[in-house]
């Protein structure tokens, strides 16, 4: 509560700088939660006012220690190549009003529009990209699908899918053998169900034509994703291998149909299936049922499936799902296997502009594989376009779209596609690190220096995996899964993240994010050029959106990594909304300590 208001007398008692030694010493940044309870542990008061200047000054040391501790020494050494890359300043100083108008004053604003007519052009086509899609984007978020699968199957239903010969023709086409469970009940879900079993054996077979008996065949696992109307995702894992019997005969494939993204997972099932296969086909389906029957497992947990083997009695499988989400179907050895650095970057800069990408490969599982990797890179953002893959060879066409995709495709369709009159597309051979066709344009659309930091950090990938670390949090990212991952968090934190200062709420509650003020509270130059042509994808309109939307903060690593950069900030670079709160909240606190003081010397 305030005191009561001092007379005029005792306002006059005292000098200026006796009052002014008296104010309260400047209050750190904003705490996070985690800090809140840290405070709470250690016995120290979390609110301002209640803090003198020793116990400030003390709190401050333990949060900045904590902070430096809690964050992995790999993500550490990473946030140092960056830094060293980007230089010191990173956000223009700002004002409410400017906040609250998004007309804040950019002096660099006509030369940039005037002096790059490439970046225009990538602006238009984006922007017309969105005119053809005639509705806002389907935005699909991790945690979004996460909660959609929770208290479902650990899959929708498995089928067998072997090659049949056509009547009258040396060629063979094919057909689903065998489905477990079977639909029954003519439901509009049924109905759903059937169509995507119609397009399944394609997918498993996506080069039928090419195929005759064979005597010996290493078996192949890939896998596949199918789109429904409503946006809704479903993952095919797949695992190709020859029947039992002798001579020359046709493969078949066994096919898991889930919507949950796990291929280690999954991979780990079809192993299963493999081994009870090679014993006898009877014992696959025991197996499924089983599997049917169990609980979807969370995040970090492990299921446990009980069957029964001939010869070996009753049996324990466990099943267990990676703590991190994002990274469950995802493999970058393979990505890295297959392509350099340079030309990875370059397919990530394409992928960020929304252009058409077409993957080339001898093998199902590389194209599944490299696929599936050049997507994750995008997070937090989400491919909102068509993703195929593994582009059966009967669907070709698909290259034609006006729209964006990213497609795989077997070296056998290769000149069926050099024929196609496909638009402007980056074509790349997984095989021979190449690229078939491209726009000439890839090595200039990020940042300089950010794509710098980028290379760097990747070209020494391995160094920096093993280098010494001695705290529990290194442990899970100190993979080439994890170090990839965190380097590309880092270009998205460096370029969009202070975008949480810029989402303001109106009188009804409800959150608008100002756009322009965003763009231009950027120092860099070639950042502010790179915004305004990142800004109109689907990806981050989707991810605005889904910001904008939330009725609490979102979580995950992004928004860990993205709340430890605002914490770097030095004081001169804190802007928007915060640093106009913080400010208020500081002018109030020392308003208390002088009325409080006056009040004592009077």
């Amino acid at each position: 509560q305030l005191p009561s208001k001092p007379s005029s007398q005792s306002l006059r008692v005292g000098n200026w700088s006796e009052r002014k030694s008296h104010r309260l010493p400047r209050l750190p940044k904003r705490h996070s939660h985690d800090d809140m309870l840290l405070l709470a542990q250690l016995g120290i008061p979390s609110s301002p006012s209640s803090l003198n200047e020793d116990s400030l000054s003390t709190t401050s040391e333990l949060l900045s220690t904590r902070r430096a501790r809690r964050i992995p020494k790999l993500v550490q050494r990473i946030n140092s190549i960056y830094s060293a890359k980007r230089g010191k300043k990173r956000l223009k100083k700002l004002s409410m009003s400017n906040i609250e108008t998004a007309s804040l004053r950019d002096d660099n604003s006509e030369s940039e529009s005037d002096s790059d007519d490439r970046f225009k052009a990538h602006t238009q086509r984006l922007v017309h990209i969105q005119s053809m899609l005639k509705r806002a984007p389907s935005y699909r978020t991790l945690e979004l699908e996460l909660i959609e699968w929770q208290e479902r199957e650990l899959f929708e239903y498995f089928v067998v899918v072997s090659l049949k010969k056509k009547p009258s023709k040396n060629t063979y086409l094919p057909e689903v053998t065998y489905q477990f469970p079977k639909l029954e009940r003519p439901t509009k879900q049924m109905r759903e169900a059937e169509e995507r079993l119609k397009a399944i054996p394609q997918f498993c077979f996506p080069d039928a034509k090419d195929w005759l008996p064979v005597s010996e065949y290493n078996s192949e696992t890939f896998s596949f994703m199918l789109t429904g109307e409503d946006g809704s995702r479903r993952f095919g894992y797949c695992r190709r291998l020859l029947p039992s019997g002798k001579g020359p005969r046709l493969p078949e494939v066994y096919c898991v149909i889930s919507r949950l993204g796990c291929f280690d997972l999954f991979s780990k099932i079809l192993d299963e299936v493999e081994r009870r296969r090679g014993i006898s086909s009877a014992l696959v389906y025991p197996f499924m049922r089983s599997l049917m029957e169990s609980p979807f497992p969370a995040p970090g947990k492990t299921i446990k499936v009980k069957t029964f083997l001939p010869g070996a009695g009753n049996e324990v499988i466990e099943l267990r799902r990676p703590m991190d989400s994002r990274l469950e179907h995802v493999d970058f050895e393979c990505l890295f296997k297959c392509l350099s650095v340079r030309q990875i970057i370059r397919i990530f800069a394409s992928l960020l502009l929304e252009r058409r990408v077409i993957f080339v490969a001898d093998k199902l599982s590389t194209l599944s594989s490299c696929s599936h990797a050049v997507v994750a890179l995008l997070y937090p953002f989400s491919w909102q376009h068509t993703f195929i893959p593994v582009l059966p060879s009967s669907m070709i066409d698909i290259v034609c779209c006006p729209t964006p995709f990213l497609v795989g495709l077997l070296s056998s369709s290769l000149p069926k596609l050099k024929d196609l009159p496909v638009e402007e597309a980056l074509m790349v051979n997984l095989g021979s690190d190449r690229f078939i066709r491209q726009m000439d344009d890839e090595d200039t659309l990020l940042p300089r220096k950010l794509q710098a930091a980028l290379e760097q950090a990747l070209e020494r990938k391995n160094e920096l995996i093993n280098q010494d670390s001695d705290s529990d949090s290194d442990d899970e990212c100190n993979t080439l899964n994890g170090l990839v991952s965190e380097v590309f968090i880092r270009f998205f934190v460096e370029t969009v993240g202070h975008y949480s200062l810029f989402l303001t709420q109106n009188e009804k509650g409800e959150r608008a994010f100002q756009r322009e003020a965003f763009r231009k509270s950027v120092a860099s130059k070639s950042i502010r050029r790179f915004l305004e042509v990142f800004m109109e994808s689907q990806m981050f309109a989707g991810f605005i959106q889904d910001r904008e939307l939330r009725k609490c903060r979102a979580k995950g690593l992004f928004e860990q990594r993205v709340e430890q950069y605002l914490e770097e900030l030095p004081d001169t670079e804190q802007s928007g909304v915060n640093k106009f709160l913080r400010g208020l909240g500081e002018n109030f606190l020392r308003c208390i300590s002088d009325i409080a003081f006056f009040k004592k010397k009077s």
